[in-house]
């Protein structure tokens, strides 16, 4: 069995509009929202084997806040430009990269392909995963190379958002 864990990057800042898309920052709530996403993460005992991130510098900044939150070092980031500016095909073909040695999974990228992913993958019906939120699938499989294969009905076990009461259950 293999976990996924989809995350959304943390809230960008737009202060600066001359800066390429790639280039933009996490704002205030950004930087303060991914350590508490990653603290609510390593609570929940849903910490990642590996974390897969978007070359985009507000992507890298929530991964490394992520970790962060969750007391881990940072070097189980992998940025993988196929990523960023991709389709759900794209993610899925990075997902089916994934060495096996890997149980539990955490891709960090960008809206609409991460909403889409999440609801291709389980009747959820999340109509837009905010920034810095996080989705969690059980996968019954043995082997990343089959993501592609998942119908849909992958087991569902969380949604989690930056706003959303949290009681540490």
């Amino acid at each position: 069995m293999k976990q996924l864990l989809i995350c959304r990057h943390a809230k960008s800042s737009w202060k600066d509009p001359k800066l390429a898309d790639i280039d933009r920052p996490l704002n205030k709530r950004g930087k303060r929202d991914a350590p508490i996403m990653g603290e609510r993460l390593g609570q929940s005992g849903m910490i990642p084997d590996l974390i897969i991130c978007s070359p985009a510098k507000r992507a890298r900044k929530t991964a490394s806040g992520l970790c962060r939150g969750m007391q881990m070092c940072s070097d189980v980031i992998k940025i993988k430009k196929a990523i960023y500016d991709t389709t759900i095909n794209g993610l899925l073909d990075v997902i089916s990269r994934t060495s096996n040695r890997y149980q539990r999974l955490l891709l960090v990228g960008h809206n609409n392909e991460l909403t889409d992913l999440v609801n291709l993958l389980a009747p959820v019906n999340i109509y837009n995963v905010p920034t810095c939120g996080i989705v969690g699938f059980q996968l019954n499989l043995d082997s990343w190379e089959k993501v592609s294969q998942v119908p849909p009905g992958a087991e569902f076990l969380f949604f989690d958002y930056p706003k959303k009461q949290h009681d540490g259950r």
